[in-house]
């Protein structure tokens, strides 16, 4: 009598879901991470990280975006709204409105400084035009035979 080919019923779920002891798992744990297949990076993508769960710089960029957005709200609020609604709320101690227009001036101030100061920094370290390390790119020594068969 031939048979035919051995017929193996499959489990529905993959095998490494099916755990039959504590020993099981911990065997089948050790397998997982020690399986390194090559196909890993393509399945993961390039937002994933290597464990589970968010990277922390995407944590601290939304935490960091959320808070600007909050601060932003409070400080318009505050700015905008009469002082007398204030007191009605309850809320008597806050700065100067004076703040409200200051500190948004010193901070564009500080910006168009620094960058005039980064402008007139970069007018100070280059070169002359009629200087020939603005030709060539490089500082040129002093060598009197260079100058007399070139100059």
């Amino acid at each position: 009598m031939e048979r035919g080919p051995a017929t193996e019923e499959v489990p529905s779920s993959p095998s490494w879901l099916v755990v039959s002891s504590p020993r099981r798992t911990l065997s089948l744990l050790r397998e997982r991470r020690a399986a390194v297949s090559i196909f890993d990076s393509i399945e993961k993508g390039p937002g994933f990280a290597e464990e589970h769960g968010p990277k922390p710089s995407e944590v601290y960029g939304f935490v960091g975006s959320i808070t600007t957005v909050i601060a932003t709200v409070i400080f318009l609020v505050w700015a905008y709204t009469p002082e007398p609604w204030l007191h009605y709320l309850g809320i008597t101690y806050y700065p100067s409105k004076y703040w409200a227009l200051a500190v948004p001036t010193f901070c564009m101030v500080t910006v168009v400084l620094m960058m005039a100061f980064y402008l007139g920094l970069n007018f100070m370290v280059t070169p002359p035009p009629t200087s020939l390390n603005t030709m060539f790119g490089f500082i040129i020594t002093y060598d009197s035979t260079w100058c007399q068969n070139y100059c």
